[in-house]
Parts: C-alpha cells; sequence; structure tokens
C-alpha cells in the first residue's frame, strides 16, 4: 500500500479570511513549539542530516504561513530545536508560503526547486542559509520512506 502515493493532489485551496485574522491576534509561540517538537522528533529518529544542526545552529528561522495568519520562530542550541519565545525578536531566515504550498513540499507532490521558482514559497533575510536549507529539505526522505521503515505501511 503505497500511503503518500495514493493521495490525491493537494489542490491551491485557502481557508477563510477569518481564521487568518484570528491567528493573527493569538500568541504564535504553539505554532513554534510545535514545529520543534517534530523537528526534534526527525532529528532523534536520524531523518535531518547533521549538516542542519550544524546550518541552523544559533540560528533564527522563521517559517510563515501566509494564509493562515500563523508564524513558527524557532533556533537550534546545542542540537535541539527550540521556540523563540519573544514574539519581537528578528529572524535570520524568513520563509514564506501557504499551506497548500507547504503540504505540497511535506507530501513531496512538488520539489522545493519549482515551489520556490513559482514563488510559491519564498524565502528573505539571509538567502545563502535559506538556499542551504532547501536544498537540505531536498536531501530528506520522503515521509513515505520514513513511514514504511518506521510503522510498516507502504510497499515492502
Amino acid at each position: 500500500m503505497k500511503f503518500f502515493a495514493s493521495l490525491p493532489p493537494i489542490p491551491e485551496f485557502h481557508p477563510p479570511m477569518f481564521i487568518k485574522r484570528l491567528n493573527q491576534r493569538l500568541p504564535q509561540w504553539p505554532h513554534a513549539a510545535s514545529l520543534c517538537l517534530a523537528l526534534n522528533a526527525a532529528v532523534s529518529f536520524k531523518l535531518l542530516p547533521e549538516e542542519v544542526l550544524q546550518l541552523c545552529s544559533g540560528r533564527r528561522i522563521l517559517v510563515a504561513v501566509n494564509d493562515t495568519g500563523t508564524r513558527a520562530l524557532f533556533t537550534c542550541l546545542n542540537g535541539i530545536f527550540q521556540p523563540v519565545w519573544r514574539e519581537t525578536a528578528s529572524a535570520d531566515v524568513r520563509f514564506h508560503g501557504d499551506m497548500h504550498a507547504y503540504m505540497k513540499l511535506f507530501f513531496r507532490q512538488e520539489d522545493p526547486d519549482t515551489l520556490f521558482f513559482n514563488r510559491l514559497l519564498t524565502i528573505e533575510g539571509d538567502t545563502e542559509l535559506g538556499l542551504a536549507i532547501k536544498n537540505l529539505l531536498d536531501s530528506i526522505e520522503s515521509p513515505q520512506q520514513v513511514f514504511r521503515r518506521f510503522f510498516g505501511f507502504g510497499e515492502a
């Protein structure tokens, strides 16, 4: 069974505007904490290359989901991803995009180069760092391979 390959293509969609307005009024640290939890799980399962930890060490990275009004500002210290609790802190590099673009990236329905070339995802700030992170995204195993290896989903 191909778990992710059997998913239909992710369409371009936008949540209702009230979601964005609501999220912009809420604290953003829960998003950063959730993303850091996922990144740290990926580190513990050895899914992220060591270069990611070295590259992100001491740098502040912002992932913004434009159409939901959410942001996740985080850093990596001593090999552990951590939220940046001060929402006024500046980021070294900022990634912006809509939810459907991030989902296409995660589920490998589009490669990062295509998403950035078509301006569905953008990088601001330290573009050298941003491009290095983007290139590392390409080298990470697809979720289908990870699920197959750890949970027995997918083809043998």
